[in-house]
This record gives structure tokens, sequence and C-alpha cells, in this order.
């Protein structure tokens, strides 16, 4: 009897054409963290305060200072308040300089940005003092997105494969990351970047089948980490074009338009032959291997491949299966909460990148570096360890930095970045442990539909992180606090199963997974 694994050894566990398969699922995914938490950069705070023309009318002759001393209060440090002005009179400019002016209100005509800094969300659309939560919330949304695009495209590339939605989704992403430089008001932004997030999210949890399942068993953890060594790297380049162009709608551009050169994948980009096996379209996955087979110098044998026909099928599965199956429901739900804890931590600390004391772009270029070694350093992890106590002990430490972050005075802003750097490295790791432990145990017909799950809870978690953020105006501990919590997620992962060295499992008949 010839298992697929058998065929994929035939032609090759890892040779030339799924190291260039690898490749073009990976070039994607250096623009993917622009596209989650490049807006940080586009709202780095800047000095503000009430726009106070009112004055003009009865003293056109004021010199800026003195307009700004008799129409604005100063805080108890003696700066300009930024949010606060005094209430317009009807009264004359002698009367004014006379009496002052004692009643306070909120900004009513618009804010004043001193600086001469390019254009940024900030300053265009004015998310400052009681607009400032609309930068988390929309963060949030653009989380919503992600979630949306797990529940589509999940089951979407189960029943119409994973090549098709990849390219719809590359479509998707470049399109809306162009359009959102060229919008007028932040409402239609919101919903551009929402929209943009699905195709994001589809790109993410397409890619991870297409490196599972052609390459062979001991080589999984190669294929998905290499390609997110490519998240790393843009990591880096979010951290090189947020410092040299300020402008938003320039970075937005420049962050989004190089996915259009991505056009060629739909002539290069194959489809994941493991998939059309189960789907019955043994001509098509017959093409596909013997192709890969000549790309890597090798013949599978005919007899083979008239195999293939008669023995590989399986019997398709439904996403039902993982609620009703004992094995199934409690991987996944297990998963399922690797995958939120996964997400709070990394989101948090990524978001957070204006809340550590150092300098922003300082910060995340030293956010990036780290995660290139993260993302390396767990393909012998996971080698040597296997699965298990590797996704359990990462989560753990993710959250114990975040944990000890919380006792850290806010003054020793270098030891704050340097936990938030180990968490993230932690987190970094840990969240790419989760995509290949998820890829491995899942079976082949509903593989995508339980990875999706799993980025839906993810998502969720994503969502929460920048609200999150927001209660540190209550008291600075509590978003680390809550990133803390991922601790209980690195212990749950101690029940999983172990499948290092194990095949992949194709339907949902049995628990064929080794516990070790």
């Amino acid at each position: 009897m010839v298992e697929f694994g058998d065929l994929i050894r035939a032609a090759r566990e890892f040779g030339l054409y799924q190291k260039l398969v690898v490749l073009w699922i990976s070039l994607p995914l250096l623009l993917i963290p622009f596209q989650m938490v490049g807006q940080v950069f586009m709202v780095v705070d800047v000095p503000h305060y009430c726009n106070t023309d009112w004055i003009r009318a009865v003293g056109p002759n004021l010199t800026e200072e003195e307009q700004l001393n008799l129409t604005l209060p100063r805080d108890a440090n003696g700066d300009y308040e930024q949010c606060i002005m005094y209430s317009p009179v009807d009264w004359d400019l002698n009367s004014i300089v006379a009496y002052s002016l004692n009643a306070t209100e909120k900004c009513s005509n618009g804010w004043v940005y001193p600086t001469a800094e390019q254009p940024s969300l900030l300053t265009e659309f004015d998310l400052v003092c009681d607009r400032k939560d609309l930068s988390g919330i929309s963060q949030s949304i653009y989380m919503v997105g992600l979630l949306i695009g797990a529940i589509i495209f999940g089951p979407l590339s189960d029943r119409i494969g994973r090549r098709p939605v990849l390219l719809i989704c590359l479509l998707g992403q470049s399109l809306f990351g162009v359009a959102i430089a060229f919008l007028p008001n932040f409402t239609l932004y919101i919903i551009f970047r929402c929209i943009m997030a699905t195709a994001a999210s589809g790109i993410l949890i397409t890619t991870l089948p297409l490196a599972t399942e052609w390459v062979g068993v001991s080589y999984r953890p190669t294929a998905v980490l290499v390609s997110h060594c490519f998240l790393a790297a843009g990591q880096l380049v979010l951290a090189g074009l947020s410092y040299g162009i300020r402008n938003w709608r320039l970075l937005q551009i420049a962050g989004s338009a190089p996915v259009f050169a991505l056009f060629f994948y739909y002539w290069v980009l194959p489809e994941s032959a493991r998939w059309l096996v189960t789907k019955g379209k043994i001509e098509e996955a017959k093409k596909y291997l013997k192709k890969a087979a000549s790309i890597n110098k090798r013949t599978i044998p005919p007899e083979m491949l008239d195999q293939l026909k008669c023995e590989t099928q399986t019997k398709p599965g439904s996403i039902l299966d993982l609620l009703r199956k004992k094995h199934l429901l409690r991987m996944t739900l297990i998963m399922m909460c690797a995958w939120f804890m996964d997400s709070l931590v990394y989101y948090g600390l990524s978001l957070n990148v204006t809340g550590f004391g150092l300098d922003i772009y300082l910060t995340q270029f030293a956010f990036g570096v780290v995660e290139l070694p993260a993302r390396i350093c767990c393909i012998y992890l996971l080698q040597w360890f296997g699965r298990k106590k590797v996704q359990a002990v990462l989560l753990l430490l993710a959250g114990l930095m975040c944990l000890i972050i919380v006792g850290i005075p806010e003054d020793q802003a270098v030891a704050i970045t340097v936990l938030a750097v180990i968490g993230k490295f932690a987190a970094c790791a840990s969240f790419s442990t989760s995509y290949i432990y998820s890829a491995e145990l899942f079976p082949t017909v509903i593989r995508q539909s339980g990875v999706g799950l799993c980025s839906m809870a993810a998502r969720m978690a994503g969502i929460i992180a920048p609200l999150i953020l927001i209660l540190e105006q209550y008291h600075s501990a509590i978003p680390m606090a809550v990133y803390g919590s991922a601790t209980a997620g690195g212990l749950l992962c101690f029940l999983l199963p172990e499948t290092r060295g194990v095949e992949l499992p194709d339907d949902t008949v049995t628990d064929n997974h080794q516990r070790k």
C-alpha cells in the first residue's frame, strides 16, 4: 500500500521544487507585519493644543505666544493643556487682558499641531484627546477583519483549494492596501483596512498547508519556519519604512503596492497535491507530483502513481468532526487556547512599541531583529524536544516576561524594553510552533478548517489586545498583567499529543497521533 508520504519521498522530501514553493509563499509575508502593526507609526503622539483662533477677531495683532497665554490654561508642569481651552467670550481684548479667562471647556474648533511634521493619521484625522482611543479601536477592527478572514478562507481553502484562495487574497490585499492611501476620512480608513485584513488573514492561513503538505515529515518545521522568517524580516522592513517615510499616505503605498509584483503567481504557484488526492482529483495530483520529481531530478515509479488512485482517497471530512470526535475536540480547544494566548502577548507587545520608554523605531528594530533568531531557533528546538514541550515552555516564558514587567519601575526603560524583547522572542517562537503543531494535528480533509478555528481564536485575542492597552490610563500595570495570563495556556499544552516524526493524518476516523 502506497501512502502519500511515500510519493513525496520518491519525489524528494525537500528538493528544489519544494524550496521554490516555500519561496513563493514566503514573499507576501514580508509585508504582513506592516499591514498588522504599521498604524502604530502613523499615530505617533506629537505636541498639540486647542485651536483658539476665535480671539483673532478681537486681537488680530496678537503674537502666537500672547494668544496661547490668553486662551489656554496650563497644567501642573507649566505646559499648555492639550485638550482644554478657555471658553470663548464676547469681550473686547482689553477686558480679556485685564480680567483673564477662567471658565474652561474641551476643544471645540479642532487642534493645532505646531511641529513641522509630515502628515500622519493623528494630525490629519485629529486622533487626540477624546478621539485618541479611535486608534486602538481601529486596530481592533482590523483584527475583526483577520477574524472574518479566518472564518471565510479556512473552510473555503478546504473546499476549493489552497491555490485559488491565496491568489484571491493577494489581489484583495494589494487593491485595498493601496486604496487606503487615498481615503478622505477615518471612517472609510477603518472599513477598507478591515477588508484588507480579511485578505491578509487568508494569506497567513493558506500558506501554512502549502508549506506542510508538499514536504516530508522531517522537513515540515523547516518549511513553515523559513516562511515565518520572512515575517520576521518584515518587522525589519516595517522599521525601515516607517523611519524613512513619515507621510502616512506614502508609507501606506510603500507597504502595499509591492504585492502587485506577485502577479506571476498565477503561473508558478502550485496546488497542494495532497489536498487534490483527498478530493479525488488524482490525475491533477499526479501531474504536480511528476513535475516536482522532474524539477528535483527524480522519477516516481509508474506503479506507485497507479496505486495512488485506488489506495489514498479518503473519506470527506466536516468541520463538525472537530466537535463530534472526542480526540479532535480536545486538541481543537487546547490549540485554540494556545493561539489565543500567542496572539494576546505578540500583539500586546507589538502594538505597545511606544510604551516602553525608548525610541519607537529603535524598539521596533529590536523586535524585528529578535524575531529572526526566534523563528530559526524553533527549527532546532522542535527537532530536539518535540512540539508539545516547546509549545508549552515558550508560551510560559512569554507570559512570565509580561508578569515580570509589571514589577519593574516605569523609569527603568532599558530593563522594561529588554524584558519586552525577550517576551516578544518567546511569543514569536510560540506562534510559529502553533502553526506547525496545528498543521500536524488536524487531518488533511479538515486541516484548514481546524487551523481556521485556531486562527479565529488568535484574531479574537488580536481584537482584545489593543483595547487592553487603553486600560493603561487607569493603571499602567493592567495591560502587562493581562498578557501574563498566557502562562495558563502554556500549562494546557502539556495535555496535547506529540507529533514529531508522525506522518500527517489524512482522515478523521481515528486518533493516529503517537503519544510520547
